[in-house]
């Protein structure tokens, strides 16, 4: 086993095991024992904790993101004749959010946002590199729907975020399709609402 099968073996188990059960509750030996790598190479390859659980993260936050990202543009791609009070905005990207969300909380796996249960757990006086990870999944996440909102738009980028956060946190605790269903509803009120943006 050469250092990256290694290092994707103990991301796997990382991710599976810090997800589903908490960060703190899972120790190294447990990954170590999950992962089938060498506790000396576990190690070598991430020297604490501290450092795993900012790989897992980073790692997640590419692929969540990626996902999303691909579900916005077929929606852009295979379009949507209604737009919103914004003629520049197409509804379809920015509902495709929340269709991607209703899929997503219906996995058998689903147990809330990552990156928000790593802050719950952690709180404010975490491990820096880890909070660091968190507040960049949440940026990343406010850009996209920044973009998908509009120029000058960002009071409804903020709402368009907090539909998002809230409808995670909510299926976290009853997992199904409803609160991303629900939230979705809403983002449509606001962009029928929404008026053009200045010239």
């Amino acid at each position: 086993m050469d250092d990256e099968e290694a290092r994707t073996r103990l991301l796997d188990a990382a991710e599976a095991l810090f997800y589903a059960d908490g960060i703190q509750a899972v120790g190294m030996d447990r990954i170590r024992a999950e992962s089938g790598v060498p506790l000396k190479r576990l190690y070598r390859l991430y020297p604490a904790k501290d450092s795993l659980v900012t790989a897992y993260l980073d790692r997640r936050d590419e692929r969540w993101m990626r996902s999303l990202h691909q579900a916005v543009s077929a929606a852009a791609e295979t379009g949507n004749p209604k737009v919103s009070a914004n003629p520049a905005r197409s509804t379809a990207p920015v509902l495709a959010v929340f269709d991607w969300l209703a899929a997503w909380f219906c996995e058998p796996d689903f147990r809330g946002c990552a990156f928000l249960n790593a802050y719950g757990e952690l709180g404010a006086g975490g491990p820096a590199a880890v909070l660091d990870v968190v507040r960049r999944h949440k940026a990343r996440l406010r850009s996209l729907l920044a973009g998908l909102a509009g120029p000058d738009e960002e009071a409804l980028a903020d709402q368009l975020l907090l539909l998002v956060e809230g409808a995670t946190v909510t299926a976290a605790l009853d997992p199904g399709p409803a609160p991303a269903h629900r939230a979705r509803e809403v983002a449509e009120r606001l962009l029928s609402l929404s008026p053009p943006s200045a010239p």
